[in-house]
């Protein structure tokens, strides 16, 4: 049954250090009014990055930071220390920031505002890192986890704990690793698993004295900063990917979650806020990126949504009562989403920005959601294990139950409505010992459409992927040879790619043949890379995964990996935030590869804020990016 509910838009721009919005609503007003009467006149900033004694700095990261919220663009120096930004609007003041592992970053002295074509000359001077706690703390999260993985004997428990442990948030970083007591490990471990990381007894006994063991800064920092002297030690990127431009925009507040993105034909880019109940929407377009942010009716679902009662599966700060979770374009313009929390899709329209709500008559948690050439909506129902269907044209909405991992776990999700009834009136888990922390759901979670119309899916935990017809219903389950299959997208040919999020494996997947072929990602520390999906570019098939735990995007090129390319077809990508958390991976009509920082908590990200990236891998000769131009419309920031 279709319920629609109507609800006014209210956009807001992102608030800085968690500031009250209310307060600055008419600079929010007066600014956007400002800038939309920007003209699209550009500067650029070059300089050359050295060493105090002039030796020129190859892959030295320069960033350059303006607005609030802010807008960073990071680019990287040549094998002459040289740098060039690509196009910057006039004004400013641009912070400058300077990194290269093994060196001493920071900011560098501001430069004041660019007047229109202006080209401004920077000289910049990076001093060697000689703390030891300080250089190793430079590496990425993958490289510390790194170190905690080679405390595990047993292989199942290994995987178990990559699985379970990384699912919300880089597991490595500066907070992750924080030595902790055993009290405060079993509230970290509690809350985990009722937001779905839940570990067996006999691991879940065993990690905080791995923890402690692995990130004890002792042995830690020898271990990372080992060879630091060494011509090897932490290389600069290929050439070709210190081509590459960056750019990140703030989005959201400390208590957000930015879980998935994606881009509008219009060039807009949205982004669902799963922790604030929010549609965020970003214009690159305009100097500085127009922000502005819609709130999803909620009707009168408690926190929580339909999980809600003695315990949620909702961190302390959220304000999550529906959870939006993943985002399509349909035919019409419109924009879909999945409501894990409050159990709903929801349709969401671009001009009118109103809401429509359609409740699953079936099902929890619905998750990710694809379309097929005839318009219907396909997607995961995480929590229940089912499959659903939805005609918007017709109005039909089915669900179909996926074969469970034996007796015992299928009773369980068909008792799921009486655990969650029973969680809503009493304190189930405090009475009876934690029941909802005791088993792992088969969880349905990345959904794809084949060209020839068939509908794929993953089972993350069950480790299988399966096949739905799209008019029988029929469903055939396919056990995968490597762990964890989680977002999986088609090429053009009809291959499936799927990542293996606790195995740091890609892997392609003939439909035809039932024959995969499985990629170990050349992400260092092998091993510890945690991909939680990819997309393809089917414009030339090529591949992009996400560098989750590593704070990089991976690119794999297919026809460079099958003529026999010496990288095997890969490069991979530094991005410039640590704690880069990817969830999803979009294009725009340029080519550009989008994707959020969606680490849970925020607070964890450097710099305390989620944020959407752009990354250009191919920037034109010049270095110009695409001319900035006033919106479609006027972006209207006030809260109402």
């Amino acid at each position: 049954m279709r319920t629609p509910a109507m609800l006014a838009p209210r956009a807001t721009a992102s608030a800085r250090r968690g500031r009250p919005r209310a307060r600055c609503v008419g600079a929010m007003v007066l600014g956007a009014a400002v800038l939309a009467a920007l003209p699209a006149a550009a500067a650029r900033i070059r300089g050359v990055v050295r060493s105090p004694d002039g030796v020129p700095i190859a892959g030295a990261l320069v960033t350059l930071r303006r607005g609030t919220p802010i807008h960073d663009v990071s680019v990287w120096s040549d094998d002459a220390g040289r740098f060039r930004s690509p196009e910057l609007a006039a004004g400013g003041p641009y912070l400058v920031r300077v990194k290269r592992i093994g060196w001493r970053e920071g900011w560098q002295p501001p430069v004041g505002a660019l007047r229109a074509g202006e080209q401004r000359a920077l000289d910049l001077q990076l001093e060697r890192e000689d703390d030891p706690s300080a250089l190793a703390a430079q590496w990425p999260a993958n490289h510390w986890f790194a170190l905690l993985l080679d405390r595990f004997d047993d292989p199942q428990q290994r995987e178990e704990f990559v699985r379970q442990c990384t699912y919300c948030h880089q597991q490595g970083s500066a907070a992750t690793r924080r030595l902790r007591s055993d009290d405060e490990w079993q509230k970290v471990l509690a809350l985990m698993a009722r937001m779905g990381g839940v570990l067996s007894p006999k691991l879940r006994a065993q990690v905080p004295r791995l923890v402690r063991e692995a990130y004890a800064p002792a042995s830690a920092v020898a271990a990372l900063t080992a060879g630091r002297d060494a011509p090897d030690y932490a290389p600069p990127p290929p050439s070709d990917v210190r081509r590459a431009v960056v750019d990140e925009w703030e989005l959201g507040l400390r208590n957000s979650m930015q879980h998935d993105l994606i881009v509008h034909p219009d060039g807009r880019v949205y982004t669902a806020d799963m922790m604030q109940d929010r549609l965020f929407r970003l214009d690159p377009r305009v100097p500085g990126g127009a922000r502005a942010s819609f709130r999803l009716p909620r009707g009168d679902l408690p926190l929580g949504g339909v999980f809600g009662g003695h315990t949620t599966p909702t961190p302390p700060n959220a304000d999550a009562h529906v959870g939006p979770h993943s985002l399509q374009v349909a035919p019409d313009g419109a924009i879909w989403t999945t409501l894990a929390l409050g159990n709903q899709l929801a349709r969401f329209d671009v001009e009118a920005e109103t809401w429509e709500v359609f409740p699953l008559a079936h099902g929890y948690y619905p998750h990710t959601l694809r379309f097929d050439a005839r318009g219907r909506i396909w997607y995961t129902v995480a929590a229940s294990n089912h499959i659903g269907r939805l005609d918007p044209a017709s109005g039909e909405h089915r669900q179909v139950r996926l074969p469970a991992r034996g007796l015992a776990q299928a009773i369980a999700l068909r008792l799921l409505p009486v655990y969650l009834w029973a969680n809503r009136h009493f304190d189930v888990d405090g009475a009876f010992g934690n029941v909802g922390e005791g088993m792992t759901a088969p969880v349905p979670y990345g959904i794809d459409v084949a060209p020839d119309g068939s509908v794929w899916f993953s089972q993350l935990n069950a480790h299988r992927i399966g096949r739905i017809d799209p008019d029988s219903l029929e469903v055939e389950m396919v056990d995968t040879p490597f762990t964890a299959p989680r977002r999986l997208r088609f090429d053009s040919r009809g291959g499936l790619w799927i990542p293996g999020f606790s195995s740091g494996v890609v892997a392609r997947f003939d439909p035809g043949t039932r024959r995969f072929e499985t990629i170990a990602l050349p992400v260092a520390p092998r091993g510890s890379e945690t991909p939680y999906a990819l997309n393809v570019d089917r414009r030339r098939d090529i591949v992009w995964v996400c560098g989750t735990n590593s704070d990089s995007l991976i690119r794999l090129d297919p026809a460079a990996r099958a003529a026999g390319a010496p990288d095997g077809g890969f490069r991979i990508y530094p991005l410039p935030t640590r704690v880069t958390y990817t969830r999803d991976v979009d294009f725009d009509a340029q080519g550009r590869v989008w994707t959020s920082n969606s680490n849970l908590p925020a607070w964890q990200i450097e710099g305390g804020f989620p944020r959407v990236l752009r990354l250009d891998p191919d920037p034109a000769p010049d270095g110009s990016a695409t001319a900035a131009v006033p919106p479609q419309r006027h972006e209207r920031m006030a809260t109402r």
